[in-house]
Order: structure tokens, then sequence, then C-alpha cells
């Protein structure tokens, strides 16, 4: 799945995209006509120790979702949304599959 990251305000590593895209990956298990993802990362300007926004848009055909989640660290806030985007997906290839 091509997986594009962005930064807001900050470089990201290596290290953070690829674990990305690896969990992204694994949506594609639960439905594999995924044409794209975006996922925008954000450091919020608080003292708040959960100040890390994951932000990731899906695009499959004739739809699209998005998920945002705050969290401490960039890996929970991606592995939160993931967890998230699952469920959606599943719900979503049920719905197809009970019109079909």
């Amino acid at each position: 799945m091509k997986v594009n990251v962005q930064a807001v305000n900050f470089n990201v590593d290596r290290k953070l995209v690829d674990f990305i895209q690896e969990r992204m990956d694994k949506l594609e298990k639960y439905y594999d006509k995924i044409v794209s993802a975006e996922v925008f990362l954000r450091l919020e300007n608080t003292s708040d120790k959960e100040n890390k926004t994951v932000e990731i848009k899906i695009i499959v055909p004739g739809d699209d979702f998005l998920v945002k989640k705050t969290a401490k660290s960039f890996e929970e806030g991606v592995d939160l949304s993931v967890d998230s985007l699952e469920r959606v997906i599943v719900k979503r290839k049920e719905k197809l599959r009970a019109h079909s």
C-alpha cells in the first residue's frame, strides 16, 4: 500500500516511517482495495504528556476514512489509529457483503 507520511514542524525518522508502513500494510489483510493512505504527524503545543497527534486518512474506492488519535508517542498513536481503522474497514466490508 502506498503510504504518504507527513510530519508537521519536525523531521520524522526512518524508523518511525517504517513502523507506520508496517502497521498500515496490516490493514490490507482486512480489505485489499485500499488505494492509498496519508498519515499526518503533529506535535501539539501543550504541556500535556499526550501531545503527539496522528491523523490517518485511507482512500478506498468510493469512500475515504479519517481517524485522529492523540497519545504519548507517535507509535502509540499509530497503533490506536490503525486499530480504529481495522474496525471501520471490517464494518464496511460486512456492509458491502450484505448488499451484494
